[in-house]
């Protein structure tokens, strides 16, 4: 309650100011409205289609009702990559998912999820907040009728489950793997059969045998999968997602219909969901994976070194391609790898160092 009101009363001297516009808006701006939230999630699922929950509910309370967001879970309204075209031709009215499930739109879309080898969650967070991400974010998107938000991250993700151990690169070769993104054309190259599946069919297929492999996001939410009937060799680090950007996208029409204040509200939420998801993902993930380990017998796994400089290698290529897409995906990669750059070198005497520092052996 604390919360509506500091942000009704920070927003009241604006409105206030822009009184003319806002009598001449459209009096649906004014009036109570509900919001069809379509999503790429299963119903409720965690972290995921519970974090789509939380974002509808804040937005709703936020704004007294007069915004009510309804959820649909994956293919109770449309199909879950179907959400895209849903809101941007305003059929439905916001979208809770992952921009690189957009990538057959626009290449650039992948870097506002995740690249392998890419941004972790705090600097993906940097980046759209203060390096100028938004802003090419809102260029991109604004072409498809969409405005975009940053509304979660899973931190770094897992490297996947395996039927098999991976002792060298030749093991991936024919190797049927779920993998989204870019992560999955790197797979391809290195002689894998990478398969693009929304998460409601990824346990099906691998009981199964479609596919032999899938990443999917990290120990709590693979927990509630349950892969680990299926297949017992759980591989870290996730190179492929090492901090991948949750999103909603609302439709630029009706984001350009409300008013001032409302349209600060659910920025706020947006920004609220964004912290809160990857706080919850931080402290489910190592709670989960004990369990995983020690109640399912799953066993865990490093790649190899020599496994990971093949695929940044390979990785390296595909993000230079793609990079080169056309010019708004260059400008977005330009971007993005001039702030990545800047990332690296001071992780190295920062974050990275403090960590190194932590695993000596000393009481504490």
């Amino acid at each position: 309650m604390k919360r509506r009101n500091f942000l009704k009363a920070a927003a009241a001297a604006g409105v206030a100011a822009t009184a003319t516009s806002t009598l001449s808006a459209p009096a649906v701006a004014m009036g109570k409205r509900t919001l069809k939230m379509v999503t790429t999630w299963p119903k409720n699922f965690p972290g995921l289609g519970t974090g789509a929950e939380r974002l509808a509910k804040s937005i709703t309370e936020m704004t007294d009702g007069e915004l009510t967001v309804k959820v649909y879970a994956a293919g109770e309204l449309v199909p879950p990559f179907q959400s895209f075209d849903a809101v941007s031709s305003g059929s439905a009215d916001m979208y809770h998912g992952a921009e690189y499930y957009w990538q057959g739109k626009s290449k650039a879309f992948n870097f506002f999820a995740a690249v392998p080898f890419g941004l972790t969650a705090d600097e993906m967070n940097g980046w759209l907040y203060y390096g100028g991400g938004q802003q090419l974010w809102d260029e991109l998107s604004g072409g498809f009728n969409l405005k975009p938000f940053a509304t979660g991250n899973t931190g770094v993700q897992m490297g996947g489950w395996f039927r098999k151990e991976i002792n060298n690169v030749e093991d991936l070769k024919g190797l049927k793997m779920r993998m989204p993104g870019l992560g999955g054309e790197v797979l391809r190259r290195l002689g894998a059969a990478a398969v693009a599946l929304p998460g409601g069919e990824i346990f099906p297929s691998l009981e199964s045998g479609a596919i032999d492999a899938t990443e999917w996001v990290g120990p709590w939410n693979d927990l509630a999968f349950g892969f680990y009937k299926v297949a017992k060799y759980y591989y870290y680090p996730g190179w492929h997602e090492p901090g991948t950007t949750l999103s909603s996208a609302i439709n630029k029409e009706l984001w350009d219909s409300l008013t001032k204040t409302q349209q600060i509200i659910i920025e706020k939420a947006m920004g609220d969901a964004n912290v809160n998801v990857l706080a919850e993902f931080d402290t489910r993930n190592n709670d989960s994976l004990q369990v995983l380990i020690n109640e399912h017998g799953v066993k865990l796994r490093q790649f190899p070194d020599s496994v990971l400089e093949a695929i940044g290698k390979t990785s390296g290529e595909v993000v230079r391609e793609v990079g080169q897409s056309d010019a708004m995906t260059k400008k977005v990669y330009e971007s993005f790898m001039a702030y990545r750059t800047k990332s690296i070198a001071w992780a190295k005497i920062a974050t990275q160092a403090y960590l190194n520092a932590r695993t000596l052996p000393f009481t504490y």
